[in-house]
């Protein structure tokens, strides 16, 4: 069995692994973060780790011509990408908002 895996790994298959690696780490991330905070908490890193496996994992289907894996990376990329926009959007307004003097 291992021969026939090492047979077919190449630069494509290790980028596909790491970046599977990486967008599975997330779920180690917010686990972590979770049992720290005990309550459910998603980490900032959970959404890097989430974009980097999967544009990882959609450059790898491109590259193996794969439209069902393209089609599902492709959508969670751009929730990704929106939910970091939203992160740091909130906490430019949370810098700007006034401070009310003390009573």
């Amino acid at each position: 069995m291992w021969s026939r895996l090492s047979a077919n790994l190449d630069f494509w298959v290790i980028l596909g692994l790491v970046a599977q690696l990486a967008f599975t780490g997330r779920f180690l991330v917010q686990w972590i973060a979770s049992e720290r905070a005990k309550k459910s908490v998603v980490p900032i890193s959970f959404w890097y780790l989430s974009l980097l496996g999967s544009a990882g994992l959609l450059f790898y289907a491109i590259v193996r011509a794969d439209p069902v894996f393209i089609l599902g990376q492709s959508f969670g990329s751009v929730v990704y990408v929106r939910n970091l926009m939203l992160i740091y959007r909130g906490r430019g307004e949370q810098q700007t908002m006034p401070v009310d003097p003390p009573s």
